[in-house]
C-alpha cells in the first residue's frame, strides 16, 4: 500500500480527527495496540511479507557515530513506518 492509497482509504472513512488509530498485531487480528508513532525511513523487502528498516542517509550521517548504523542498500525505498504502543 502506498501513502496515497492509505490517505484515500482513511479519507473514505470520513471519521473525526480525534479518532484513535489502532494497529493489528497480525493479519488474523490476534491482538491490537494503539498507534504511538509514525516515522520515515528506508525499506528493503526480503520477501513479500517482511523486510529491513534503515535510517534515511541524512539522518544516519547526523548521528554522532554514523558508521555504527548500516547504510541503506541502493535498492531500499522510502517508506512510512507505523509503531504500535506494544
Amino acid at each position: 500500500m502506498t501513502l496515497a492509497e492509505l490517505r484515500q482509504q482513511l479519507d473514505a472513512l470520513n471519521l473525526p480527527d480525534d479518532t484513535i488509530v489502532i494497529l493489528a498485531k497480525d493479519a488474523e487480528g490476534n491482538g491490537h495496540s494503539p498507534l504511538v508513532e509514525a516515522d520515515h525511513a528506508m525499506y528493503l523487502a526480503d520477501t513479500t511479507w517482511s523486510g529491513e528498516r534503515y535510517m534515511p542517509e541524512a539522518q544516519r550521517l547526523a548521528e554522532e557515530n554514523p558508521d555504527d548504523w548500516t547504510q541503506a542498500p541502493d535498492d531500499a525505498v522510502p517508506a512510512v513506518f507505523l509503531w504500535p504502543t506494544s
